[in-house]
């Protein structure tokens, strides 16, 4: 079956609320409108407005009542409508639904999933086109997931829905529209990486939005014949350091492509654990393309932001010529 990512995720949550009544959806103009992406279109007039919740605009408030509700036994899913937005809310995230299981002794689990459209590329204004995923996978007690393919929108909300811990849950805004085939199994547990193009002379890591430009950087690559192997992460906390070193094992050198910040993104975790302990099989240290250290620029100048496929070649490029 091929849908879009939107597709693909709203049938994922259509289904989760279908096998479990205690699974309940939250958010700005969720219902009535179906989103403003339209991720929930139809799904109040299916599960009715008690489980497909139209809440009032204030995110703290939202994240506050979910993690009420998710101690009485309920397993929320929160909508945060952009990127930008949740930062009133990130007191009770961090503080509050982060800790509880480990302030508890492990009595209280929190079942609370927060699902945020990130990153750029779709031309918007200010506060809507950012890429916060480092805050939340250097919170200890949350887990970081992020999905590049409608098959994994579908199947991945499904299993950080039934997830006994918090999943805050990122979506590539900018690939909402496009289309994939969905498979009836998911290919991967929720924490795995994949590695999306097999190849023998560099490792190329990205996640969410930077997957479909690592794999065009990849197809220009290999008509310049060289082989680049591309791994999604899919999940940042914990992320999947087996795989990455696997695949550098068989390469010698790696990439680590994402929109964030240079300073303190994630590719700096990637880099610093690689050279840490995978030291004696590099040929070449390893090289991030990412974001720029400044607030993120006005639309039209983010193509030159964000990390695209002649920056992505010429880190390649840098690697291989080490």
């Amino acid at each position: 079956m091929t849908v879009s990512m939107v597709k693909a995720l709203n049938d994922g949550l259509r289904q989760a609320l279908a096998d479990d009544p205690h699974v309940l959806l939250m958010g700005e103009d969720i219902g009535r409108l179906g989103g403003v992406f339209r991720v929930t279109d139809g799904l109040r007039k299916e599960f009715g407005d008690l489980r497909v919740v139209d809440t009032p605009l204030g995110e703290a408030g939202i994240v506050g009542a979910a993690i009420g509700l998710a101690m009485r036994g309920y397993r929320p899913v929160c909508e945060i409508q952009f990127d930008g937005f949740f930062y009133p809310a990130a007191n009770q995230i961090i503080t509050q639904l982060a800790k509880l299981r480990h302030r508890s002794a492990g009595r209280i689990s929190l079942p609370v999933v927060i699902r945020i459209p990130y990153g750029g590329g779709i031309g918007s204004i200010e506060h809507h086109s950012e890429s916060p995923e480092t805050y939340f996978a250097h919170t200890a007690g949350l887990k970081v997931v992020t999905c590049a393919t409608p098959h994994d929108a579908f199947h991945m909300i499904q299993q950080a829905v039934a997830d006994d811990d918090p999943v805050v849950f990122l979506e590539p805004k900018r690939h909402y529209w496009t289309k994939g085939e969905v498979g009836p199994a998911p290919e991967l547990p929720l924490e795995r990486a994949v590695v999306r193009r097999e190849g023998t002379d560099v490792t190329l890591i990205a996640y969410g939005p930077t997957v479909p430009v690592a794999l065009e950087a990849a197809d220009v690559a290999a008509d310049e014949g060289r082989s680049v192997e591309v791994v999604d992460l899919r999940s940042l906390s914990p992320w999947d350091i087996t795989t990455v070193r696997a695949s550098v094992h068989r390469t010698g050198r790696a990439v680590v492509a994402h929109e964030a910040a240079f300073s303190h993104g994630f590719g700096a975790e990637v880099a610093a654990r690689l050279q840490d302990e995978e030291f004696h099989f590099l040929e070449a240290p390893v090289v991030r393309v990412t974001g720029y250290d400044t607030p993120y620029p006005p639309s039209r100048l983010e193509s030159d932001w964000l990390p695209g496929v002649d920056r992505i070649l010429n880190a390649i490029d840098r690697s291989l010529s080490y």
